[in-house]
């Protein structure tokens, strides 16, 4: 049945020919509307964990795994029955925290240790004092040449490790050191720095060389960061550039000299390539002279798995403690300023 026409007919359409486009457009039902918003809302949640997700699986794989097999074996040992040639002659079994007991209690461990305090103590204040001394004369308005100054400094931080020790190596022995030739030349008796009591200035040596540079351009870019306005104002009021230097800049760069320090202090705990490496050329060098080669030693040289684990697991909690401890007893001086 048609509809009648009625008067209003004419009236309704000319209001609707009077509409703005949008209200001829479709209203979505309020069902598909909630789960177009709930896709809207679940890519939004999704696109940070895409992407971090590569970096969270190569984490898992290859840092926090073998973190945790590590500490699972340093609480397993292998039970050896008979000569432990038949099969099942050789069982992994629960150890508790013997090995942790064993580590500790190692003479050769200990002895590691004290030389790796030694180690630090010759290594840290000079190798940050030098940079320290090298950022403050780069920032120096009188200094000339400065990016072939920054270059020069920096570049034996660019030299691996292994590389750095052959070199030096080779440069201590007396039969192919130019240097023992000049002092041989001079008459001179210049005793081998790799004999026993002069080994650690040898090994030292390196680690200053190569890590001046990298914390040399820490400070040095925290030194830029700072207003010239300071050092006018300095300036002005008859300051001279050691008071500057003494006054300004090193207390507002001290968080990043904070920095330097523990990450050298990390790497001292953590010495390994260089007397490594040096260790075929001197007899003083002996397979446990650091905690890092006694772990390798008993790990790939006796087979002893277990009691690896058990000391790179304590050398890595020392490590923690050491720069947390260290973080937290100067957080209020370095970074008070920063909190305020």
């Amino acid at each position: 049945m048609t509809e009648p026409i009625t008067q209003d007919a004419p009236d309704r359409r000319a209001a609707a020919a009077r509409r703005p486009a949008s209200a001829h457009v479709l209203e979505l039902p309020p069902s598909t509307e909630a789960r177009r918003r709930g896709g809207r809302l679940l890519g939004r949640h999704a696109a940070p964990w895409a992407f971090l997700a590569p970096a969270i699986v190569l984490f898992a794989l290859f840092l926090a795994a073998p973190i945790g097999y590590s500490v699972y074996l340093s609480f397993r040992t292998e039970k050896v029955s008979g000569l432990g040639l038949g099969p099942g002659s050789r069982q992994e079994v629960w150890n508790g925290v013997a090995n942790y007991v064993s580590a500790v209690a190692d003479a050769e461990f200990l002895a590691s240790v004290g030389r790796v305090a030694l180690y630090g103590l010759l290594v840290v204040p000079v190798m940050l004092g030098s940079a320290l001394l090298f950022a403050l004369l780069l920032d120096a308005r009188r200094t000339r040449a400065r990016r072939f100054g920054r270059i020069a400094i920096f570049l034996p931080y660019a030299v691996p490790a292994v590389i750095s020790s052959l070199l030096w190596g080779f440069l201590y022995l007396p039969g192919v050191s130019p240097f023992y030739w000049v002092f041989e030349r001079l008459g001179w008796s210049v005793p081998s720095l790799f004999s026993s009591h002069l080994v650690m200035f040898a090994v030292a040596n390196i680690a200053i060389w190569g890590g001046i540079g990298f914390n040399m351009v820490v400070i040095y870019t925290s030194l830029r960061s700072i207003p010239s306005e300071l050092y006018e104002a300095a300036e002005l009021d008859g300051a001279s550039q050691v008071g500057i230097a003494w006054r300004i800049k090193i207390p507002i760069v001290l968080p990043s000299i904070i920095m330097t320090f523990v990450f050298s202090m990390i790497a001292t705990l953590q010495v390994f390539a260089e007397p490594t490496t040096l260790r075929p050329l001197s007899n003083s060098i002996s397979t446990t002279w650091t905690p890092l080669m006694k772990v390798y030693r008993d790990a790939f040289t006796r087979g002893d798995l277990y009691s690896a684990a058990a000391t790179s697991v304590i050398i890595a909690v020392a490590t923690f403690v050491l720069s947390f401890g260290f973080l937290r007893l100067v957080q209020s001086r370095a970074f008070g300023q920063e909190e305020r």
